[in-house]
């Protein structure tokens, strides 16, 4: 059994046909958990005519305030983007999904997609743990939306046959972003971000931590080495708040 790739994150989607046109490819594919990460087009008259059968998937779709709470609970984050940023991003081929999906085993998988006009920010990306990368022609790379999450989930059901897979044990979202919190105050109380740039410099300590699964115990590692640094910084007198 391959892992559970069952939601599909969807970023401000602006259209609603692009958001009915999302739901009826998650329910081609049997996928029934469709988040929004806000603000995203309203699921009206257009959305459930593109939707065409899949309205109880567009219907049931959940709306979030932010990438992070919407993927809180995931083990894997897979981001999808064309890679015109300047940050460096942990990237997969198309070619190679369906085989690292089968690595993972049994770890709860969520594919993120990007608004139509302005894909994923380099904030967003940083909260993924790796990017996917579609093989478009460079002269024309953008696809639609709602084509892109079909591609993504196609190639991904080829991971599902095979011999099962041994289950692996991955830290949710939400707590690979606390240790990056926790960091994030460590690091600033010993000066780390005294040159400046503290949000980028952020972006990219997110990615370094953020950029694999992380199973529960190193992130525990992560978390209990940055307590450290706070708690040898208030024995010797400096603040850390």
């Amino acid at each position: 059994m391959g892992p559970r790739f069952q939601t599909v994150i969807a970023v401000r989607p602006g259209l609603s046909a692009n958001l009915g046109s999302i739901a009826r490819v998650c329910k081609n594919f049997g996928i029934a958990d469709l988040r929004l990460v806000e603000p995203a087009a309203p699921a009206d008259d257009e959305a459930h005519r593109l939707a065409s059968g899949a309205g109880d998937v567009l219907e049931s779709s959940r709306r979030f305030d932010s990438l992070p709470l919407a993927a809180a609970d995931l083990g894997i984050v897979i981001a999808t983007s064309s890679l015109r940023g300047r940050a460096e991003h942990r990237t997969v081929s198309l070619a190679d999904l369906p085989g690292l999906l089968q690595e993972l085993g049994q770890s709860s998988v969520g594919f993120v997609f990007g608004p139509e006009k302005s894909g994923l920010t380099e904030e967003e990306m940083s909260h993924a743990s790796l990017c996917l990368r579609l093989p478009t022609d460079p002269g024309f790379p953008t696809l639609n939306v709602s084509h892109a999450v079909a591609v993504t989930l196609a190639v991904a059901n080829l991971s599902a046959p095979g011999a099962p897979s041994a289950p692996q044990d991955w830290a949710p979202a939400q707590e690979v972003e606390a240790a990056v919190e926790h960091w994030d105050r460590a690091l600033d109380a010993i000066g780390f971000y005294d040159t400046g740039h503290r949000d980028r410099t952020l972006r990219d300590w997110r990615r370094l931590i953020a950029g694999r699964p992380l199973s529960p115990r190193e992130v525990a590692i992560l978390r209990g080495v940055a307590n450290r640094i706070l708690v040898s910084l208030r024995r010797t007198g400096r603040t850390t708040d």
